[in-house]
């Protein structure tokens, strides 16, 4: 059985709204950074979260910026604005009394992606593996990139030309255990029949070898 619910976390002057689903005794959770113009009701990252869940993986989804920022298309593009976000997330599921055991891991979507690997470079934060879906990593910078140690999958779509080769610059630099797995067909959103059950699958598979003991 799921437990399930909404949340409110503090960063700054800001507050962020979100939902966090544990499922029974989870292996770990996974703190869901979106991308730009999308939120925590985003379809795609509640597909993803809903087989991670299946998976016996707790979930947060969040929105990242206020409506009000949000309005301000300059902050969706803000990586350090999302990391500091990101950050707080985790610092808040550290300090909850049915996550902070758990190991952590990122997802992160288009510029949320490049904000998931800057708090995955912080050695202060203690994330145990990071997935990209369709994502900007290299937006996260390169010095950022080589200090990520977090085992880290870059999911991108066949079809999503310029994004396969930012992903393979970025795949280049990072020094970490790195998978980049190119769905065949599947455009940036991972509309086509079956992609982001594609993409799902794999996210599942790699937070669920990755939280599990050695």
């Amino acid at each position: 059985m799921t437990t399930k619910a909404l949340v409110r976390i503090d960063s700054g002057a800001a507050a962020m709204e979100g939902m966090l689903e544990l499922p029974h005794d989870p292996l770990g959770v996974v703190l869901f950074a979106h991308g730009s113009g999308s939120s925590r009701l985003s379809p795609r990252n509640n597909h993803v979260a809903h087989v991670l869940r299946d998976a016996g993986i707790g979930t947060l989804l969040l929105d990242l910026l206020t409506p009000h920022e949000d309005k301000q298309y300059h902050n969706r593009f803000d990586i350090p604005l999302l990391t500091a976000r990101l950050r707080a997330a985790a610092a808040w599921l550290g300090a909850q009394e049915a996550t902070m055991a758990l190991p952590l891991g990122l997802f992160g979507a288009s510029t949320g992606a490049a904000a998931a690997l800057q708090l995955a470079a912080d050695p202060a934060v203690p994330v145990a593996a990071v997935v990209s879906r369709g994502g900007r990593p290299d937006l996260a910078g390169s010095d950022t990139l080589r200090a990520v140690e977090a085992p880290t999958l870059l999911i991108v779509g066949g079809a999503d030309e310029p994004v396969i080769a930012l992903n393979e610059q970025a795949y280049g630099e990072l020094g970490c255990m790195k998978r980049l797995s190119i769905v065949p067909g599947a455009t940036h959103l991972f509309e086509e029949p079956g992609a982001l059950d594609d993409v799902a699958q794999q996210a599942a598979d790699w937070f669920a070898l990755h939280f599990r003991p050695d």
